[in-house]
């Protein structure tokens, strides 16, 4: 209202206020029967017509005018600075997020005894997608309050959460996780998830555009293959899946990594933008042959052999 005032006056005498410090006086308040309804008809003509029947008319233009000067005139417009949102978990921008979390507090890798106490816990989709969930909504939390990243996990989610009605089988998962795990045990439960799934034969990477879902050729399988067998699989594993999900979502994806691009060089380059630790394997025997737009495929080859190892 204030805006459409502004403009049919031609008048620019408006100012801003962010919704999170709107006062009293900024606020455009009247009652219809003590202001409105005088005012319009202080501006009403009463004409008497033959037969006796009563007509109104109504000055409008000057009713709008008071309108305007008494409650409108001097009043800012609100910004959305300041206005909480709520954002569904889906769409959540996850490096935002992970960056928030690691201004508040300091993060490290999963140590191997906790990555195997998750992995020998978790074993069916069902936990692997309720645990997923308990770590997404502790990272909300994180990233906006901070914590301390020496507090066990199962003592922030059970007593500051207090998220007690977890399964026991979820908790006992968490048991040698700190917060400062927080983000490696997305990184991994996402990944986890995701291998569940594949084993299910369930649909896999719904959201990432088919350009990233080219088959291998039989002479890029070959390489591939002496890759895997050569090569530890978790990390790589883990490494790729957070580059799939967190890079190749939306229909802009392709502008920033080119389904024609090494993936060996694509992760290579992913992996040090974010600070992490690069893989000398994958930096010195990944195939240079294959494609961006084979990377699912290959995550699904790595995961099946990593499933395959697992099960002899």
């Amino acid at each position: 209202m204030v805006y459409t005032v502004q403009k049919f006056s031609n008048e620019d005498n408006s100012y801003s206020v962010d919704i999170s410090e709107v006062a009293d006086l900024h606020v455009i308040s009247y009652e219809v029967e003590r202001d409105l309804n005088p005012l319009i008809l202080s501006n009403c003509q009463y004409q008497v017509q033959q037969g006796g029947e009563t007509s109104q008319e109504f000055d409008l233009e000057k009713i709008q005018r008071q309108i305007s000067s008494r409650f409108l005139q001097g009043k800012p417009r609100l910004t959305l600075k300041g206005i909480p949102t709520l954002v569904y978990r889906r769409d959540w921008n996850y490096e935002h997020l992970f960056m928030d979390i690691k201004n508040k507090m300091a993060q490290s890798s999963l140590p191997n005894l906790a990555i195997s106490t998750i992995s020998g816990q978790l074993q069916s989709y069902s936990d692997a997608c309720e645990a997923l969930s308990i770590i997404e909504i502790t990272l909300g939390f994180l990233s906006t309050a901070g914590g301390d990243p020496g507090m066990d996990l199962n003592v922030y989610i059970e007593e500051v959460l207090r998220m007690c009605d977890q399964t026991a089988q979820v908790l006992k998962a968490f048991s040698r996780c700190q917060l400062r795990h927080i983000i490696a045990l997305w990184q991994f439960l996402s990944a986890h998830k995701s291998e569940q799934r594949l084993r299910l034969n369930k649909e896999l990477f719904r959201e990432i555009d088919v350009q990233y879902k080219e088959e291998l050729s039989t002479q890029h399988q070959r390489l591939l293959g002496t890759f895997l067998n050569e090569a530890g699989l978790d990390a790589f594993l883990l490494e790729l899946h957070e580059m799939i999900v967190l890079k190749l979502k939306g229909p802009r994806a392709a502008n920033s990594f080119n389904p024609n691009w090494s993936l060996k060089d694509t992760l290579v380059s992913y992996m040090e933008t974010k600070d992490s630790d690069i893989l000398s394997e994958v930096e010195s025997q990944f195939p240079e042959e294959i494609l961006m737009s084979s990377c699912i495929s290959v995550w699904k080859i790595a995961a099946t052999r990593k499933w395959d190892r697992q099960s002899r």
